[in-house]
């Protein structure tokens, strides 16, 4: 089995063009051991530097990118072995799962020839064969709750859970020494996430494989890990074993981390996330929640939707019926799959219901011609669960935060909406990011370029798709502040999705529940 270590890590990025910055210090002095058959957390906030550190135990850093000190991956530098001999450490030395599943699978081949492919790379004898291989893909697929013909489908097929555990499927087939799981559970809910933390762990103590995970969670941390290492800034500030981490931690920042999400049914929790800024005076008004006589923005009834996909009709919505009053947050909770994206792509008219179905906005049925959507959509935007497919990898953050009020033909000051915007999502300065595009960015601080873009149109119903799953604690709650902090000042509403009861009972005024496309 391998050891892992790293040894004074140093990492600095190049930066130039617009968002020249000179060089930024992505990690900075980091020494940690991770012993053969060992477990370790890596904690803290989006851009503290934790992916960082875990992509250069493969080599996986941009050429932007310089390092000093030594990975050791069993006493081996990593920076001295040929491409030869790094090409046989990925996938059966160390693997990693990736946080962004739809950004790293091909979106052209099923995910089956995708588990396939590392397999015939990394021959052994358990899967010579064809068959046997296939045999493995199956096998693999159980072991993270997916049935055996979601080996046929092709990415965009499958939920954003369902994506996220097919790159853990991906992971462990080649059998690793060392699994680095990148934010592996952010896409999944609790269900699914407490059956993956538990196949992880049931691997590790099996297999006597070594386990390193990233999260800005640290009771996901403590579930599968023994150790926890916390990181602000690019700098290790605290390590310890896993309960003191969590329950007796000495720096204040890991004590605000282990705070920073709510216990359902804890009044002091309810409409306040925990926030860096001080709540206004307005802030207790917040828990009385929206009359059940203010008038009705969003009226959705009869709600269907069907898949046609090899000849079958496959049911994604049945017979849905959902209100949002002016001012009111909903959230629609339900596991990953039960259909609560598709739900949000019909109601802002992305995609056409069956015949049948009535959805009012504001008294009026949502449109159907393109001009119409266009100015539909001034007054409901939607924000996308996957912040890297939903931003264009060649676009700047102005121009990301721009587009919106191009398309709709804004005749303000687009520079001071865009830099407004920036600064509602967290984004300041705004001069640090406008020129960055989303490579240069950690996945936290892309998702708030895609919420900074549905903010520029000051819509009237913002329909967030798990706005917060891949923010750490902090950020999080910034994020759900600013949502109840436009509704007290601009009166917006909201549905927010998520798999997670504790940010509805956050912010939410009402919480619709979906289960196999049913609103039960």
């Amino acid at each position: 089995m391998a050891d892992l270590k790293f040894e004074d890590v140093s990492i600095t990025y190049r930066t130039s063009g617009r968002n020249d910055r000179g060089e930024v210090h992505a990690v900075k002095n980091v020494s940690l051991d991770v012993p053969a058959g060992s477990t370790l957390g890596i904690a803290g906030e989006s851009g503290s530097g934790k992916s960082t550190l875990v992509m250069s135990v493969l080599r996986l850093l941009p050429k932007s990118s310089k390092l000093t000190g030594r990975v050791l991956l069993d006493n081996t530098d990593v920076a001295e072995l040929s491409f030869g001999e790094l090409r046989a450490v990925r996938w059966t030395s160390a693997s990693i799962i990736f946080q962004g599943a739809m950004h790293s699978l091909n979106p052209v081949r099923t995910v089956g020839q995708q588990i396939i492919e590392a397999l015939e790379l990394h021959v052994t004898d358990e899967w010579k064969t064809e068959a046997a291989r296939k045999e493995r893909v199956v096998e693999l697929l159980g072991n993270v709750d997916l049935p055996a013909e979601k080996a046929n489908v092709y990415p965009h097929e499958l939920s954003g859970g369902q994506r996220q555990r097919v790159m853990i499927a991906m992971a462990l087939a080649c059998n690793p020494e060392i699994i680095i799981a990148d934010e592996p559970t952010t896409a999944l809910d609790v269900i699914v996430q407490e059956q993956i933390l538990t196949m992880i762990s049931q691997l590790v103590v099996e297999r006597g494989i070594s386990l390193v995970m990233i999260s800005h969670d640290l009771s996901v941390l403590a579930t599968a890990c023994d150790r926890i290492a916390v990181m602000r800034n690019g700098e290790l500030i605290e390590v310890g074993p896993a309960g003191q981490i969590c329950h007796a931690p000495r720096e204040p920042y890991t004590q605000k981390l282990a705070h920073a999400f709510p216990t359902i049914g804890d009044p002091a929790s309810r409409m306040r996330p925990v926030s860096r800024h001080e709540q206004g005076e307005d802030a207790a008004q917040e828990r009385v929640g929206v009359a059940n006589d203010a008038p009705v923005l969003l009226d959705a009834r009869r709600v269907s939707v069907t898949y046609r996909t090899g000849g079958r009709k496959v049911p994604a919505i049945r017979e849905v019926d959902l209100q949002i009053r002016r001012g009111e947050i909903v959230a629609l909770v339900g596991q990953s799959g039960s259909g609560k994206t598709t739900l949000a792509n019909t109601l802002i008219g992305l995609q056409e219901p069956d015949p049948g179905a009535e959805i009012l906005f504001d008294g009026t049925p949502i449109p159907t011609k393109p001009a119409q959507l266009r100015e539909f959509h001034k007054r409901v935007q939607l924000v996308f669960q996957d912040p890297s497919a939903a931003l264009n990898p060649k676009m700047t953050v102005y121009e990301s935060v721009a587009e919106g009020l191009r398309v709709q033909r804004f005749d303000g000051d687009e520079e001071q909406r865009v830099r407004q915007s920036l600064i509602e999502a967290e984004l300041t300065p705004p001069e640090d990011f406008i020129g960055a595009i989303p490579q240069e960015l950690s996945g936290g601080q892309r998702q708030r370029v895609v919420i900074a873009g549905a903010l520029a149109l000051q819509p009237e119903l913002l329909i967030a798709d798990e706005p917060v799953a891949s923010l750490d604690a902090s950020v999080r709650g910034e994020i759900l502040g600013l949502l109840l902090s436009l509704r007290r000042q601009l009166g917006l509403a909201a549905l927010v999705i998520t798999h997670d009861l504790g940010l509805a009972w956050n912010i939410a005024d009402s919480v619709a529940v979906m289960h196999r496309g049913q609103l039960v």
